[in-house]
């Protein structure tokens, strides 16, 4: 039997990280935000992680507050970094997170952006930068440990390299005893994060650079899957993709690029070597997302390379999003 076909969903990154660049404060712009993307119907809402590197708002108290405006939109995070909390309190957060949005939550996990300021960051909270593959997986594994230990018969400790916990059915928890979907947002793709992905996760978080790349590494996914003796469709194989639209090609250009280097300290050229990015007038964005709908994807988060983004989020939303919906519906 061949792979499973799930729906098609798209999301929209929330705007904590421009909110911080911008140096604006609050949360009612973010709320409205949110609600907009909603109304607008998109599938799912999004927010990163980071303390110091990229700073911004809490993604677990954000989405905590968007859950309470909005009804139907998937919450997640992309990515969390894990080793920037004890695990025990993310889980708690987790699982209170889980159960005041009613089951919406999709956590997106990774090690963090691969630059010295991530090692950092992750060094002033005591964390190994040289360990974080491992430490992420040790981390999940401890969270479902927890999430599933007032089951008959589970198991109530943890024993892992890093961790070791007892009492863990004493923690609250999340709406399904199996706690949420848990992505691994998978950066460069390497073999080992594909072989991660297929056997420890329930997403694959990808910003691969091409469409032909990103279909590889999906067939590739699909394979291992088969080969851990997971079930079809146990995986699902997700896009992160910023766009920029504008009237013309070299605007949006500079736009993405001035995006860029107040978010990374990085050009254009660099971060589009790393991550899968678009960039000039809405129809020709919409045909690359296209591409990346054929080439696999089921989930697409789109974060718009704008340090405004709320201006451009209507146009995202009638030309790529429909765009993306007809191709699914061609391929189908």
């Amino acid at each position: 039997m061949g792979p499973v076909r799930q729906p098609l969903r798209v999301g929209v990154l929330l705007p904590t990280r421009e909110q911080a660049i911008l140096g604006e404060r609050g949360a009612s712009s973010l709320l409205d935000f949110a609600r907009r993307a909603e109304q607008l119907g998109f599938d799912s809402l999004w927010t990163g992680d980071s303390l110091t590197a990229r700073p911004r708002l809490d993604p677990l108290v954000v989405l905590s507050a968007v859950g309470a405006v909005t009804r139907r939109v998937l919450l997640g995070t992309a990515a969390m970094t894990p080793a920037l909390r004890h695990p025990l309190v993310a889980a708690s957060m987790v699982s209170s997170l889980d159960q005041v949005s009613s089951g919406r939550l999709v956590l997106g996990v990774g090690s963090g952006f691969p630059v010295p300021e991530t090692d950092e960051e992750l060094a002033a909270v005591g964390a190994s930068p040289a360990a974080r593959a491992g430490s992420v997986d040790e981390v999940t594994a401890l969270w479902r440990t927890a999430w599933s230990s007032t089951r008959p018969g589970a198991p109530t400790h943890f024993t892992g390299r890093h961790w070791q916990e007892e009492g863990l059915d004493r923690l609250i928890c999340p709406a399904a005893l199996d706690g949420p979907p848990l992505w691994l947002a998978a950066g460069a793709d390497g073999a080992r994060a594909l072989e991660r992905a297929a056997r420890l996760y329930d997403g694959w978080l990808s910003s691969r650079t091409s469409a032909e790349s990103y279909a590889g590494a999906r067939r590739r996914l699909e394979d291992l899957c088969r080969r851990a003796g997971r079930r079809a469709g146990a995986v699902t194989p997700a896009l992160y993709l910023t766009v920029t639209v504008g009237p013309d090609e070299r605007g949006a250009r500079v736009e993405l690029d001035d995006y860029l280097e107040h978010c990374y300290g990085r050009a254009l050229e660099q971060m589009s070597a790393m991550r899968a990015c678009a960039w000039g007038p809405s129809e020709h964005c919409a045909q690359r997302l296209a591409d990346y709908v054929r080439a696999g994807a089921r989930h697409i988060l789109l974060r718009i390379g704008s340090l405004r983004p709320e201006t451009h989020l209507r146009e995202i939303a009638d030309v790529l999003v429909s765009t993306a919906r007809q191709t699914d519906q061609e391929s189908t």
